[in-house]
């Protein structure tokens, strides 16, 4: 049963990682979750990969450039990997606080690397680790994709909350799959969107943020906006010519806090400015909004569109065990054999809605 009672606080971050050092930045997310739970936010939103920072250096030159000036390892060395220690803080810093956190990291795992948002209960669980369904452009020279599994809602004690990275919001068949879900509290991971202007308009923070209003608008859901942004320290660190700097941009943060009807609930802050917004929501809101217009309910028309989603992992490799005929003795494995491996279990997803 989908209630539609609750109320709490909600931010979202608008700021600039320590580039490519995920300690530092992990430091500065932990002083940023304990200011949110000191406001009253019973959670708090990151931007896409926020640990440790957006690769900008794939968008201001050629590959060859990210991996002779050291880029690319770096930003390989300190992406974390889910067992490793930067998680785990991050995991403490909830529980400390008491404070869901929703945060976009560069997960390693293995050579690879993923565009992913955990999700953490205020006890200090990992609710979810979704990675980006499909990175954008030349987002796909770093990042490998995600599988249906990726797009799910999940249930938190004061909604039900799901989170989508950056050009995922242009996608239309990803944003109905979400909303079929009953979502009440979505969380928009952005970088700081300076890229190209003023010659590529959709890269601009105007066109993200039509975009991310719209997702409200459309879903009749609240959403919390978080972006990073550019700075001359960006631009220091990414950047060796002048045309470098313009093809970056500066400034780019455009976050912002939405109620289900698209109506701003908090003020924006500067393009180049850090800080951190707060919202006050209210689910019964969402009533409102849905009476006008449920695009998954009455709203629909289900006998003349349908969306077919595959909402199940996919793996790599899917070890099969042999069954051997009848009468036959089967040599038991021997000391350099493998047995078989029980693949990872899947986070479920949320529980069906009534």
């Amino acid at each position: 049963m989908v209630d539609y009672t609750s109320t709490f606080r909600v931010a979202a971050v608008q700021g600039e990682p320590v580039w490519f050092d995920a300690a530092g930045t992990v430091d500065k997310t932990v002083a940023l979750i304990a200011e949110a739970a000191r406001n009253g936010a019973q959670l708090i939103a990151f931007p896409e990969v926020w640990i440790p920072g957006y690769p900008y250096q794939i968008w201001v030159d050629s590959p060859m450039y990210g991996i002779a000036n050291g880029y690319h390892t770096r930003y390989h060395q300190n992406s974390p990997t889910m067992d490793g220690p930067h998680v785990a803080r991050l995991l403490q810093a909830a529980k400390d606080h008491e404070i869901a956190v929703v945060v976009g990291i560069s997960e390693r795992s293995g050579g690879s690397l993923y565009m992913t948002q955990l999700v953490i209960g205020s006890d200090g669980e990992l609710i979810a680790k979704r990675r980006k369904l499909k990175p954008t452009h030349v987002e796909r020279s770093v990042y490998g994709e995600g599988d249906g599994s990726d797009i799910t809602v999940y249930e938190l004690p004061f909604a039900r909350v799901g989170a989508l990275n950056c050009w995922e919001h242009f996608q239309t068949l990803t944003k109905y799959a979400m909303f079929s879900q009953h979502e009440q509290l979505h969380i928009a991971g952005w970088p700081g969107m300076s890229l190209y202007q003023p010659h590529v308009h959709a890269f601009s923070a105007e066109a993200q943020v039509i975009a991310t209003r719209m997702y409200a608008m459309e879903g009749q859901t609240f959403v919390a906006c978080s972006t990073q942004v550019v700075t001359k320290e960006a631009q220091d660190f990414f950047c060796q010519t002048d045309e470098h700097r313009a093809l970056i941009g500066y400034g780019g943060g455009f976050a912002r806090i939405y109620g289900p009807g698209g109506e701003e609930l908090a003020t924006p802050l500067a393009p180049d400015e850090e800080g951190v917004l707060y919202a006050d929501i209210d689910l019964s809101m969402i009533t409102i909004a849905k009476g006008a217009a449920d695009p998954v309910g009455h709203y629909s028309r289900p006998d003349v569109f349908q969306l077919q989603f595959n909402q199940q992992p996919n793996r790599v490799v899917n070890l099969v065990e042999h069954e051997e005929p009848a009468g036959l003795e089967t040599a038991r494995p021997g000391p350099t054999e493998i047995d078989p491996v029980p693949a990872p279990r899947a986070l479920e997803p949320a529980a069906a809605v009534e």
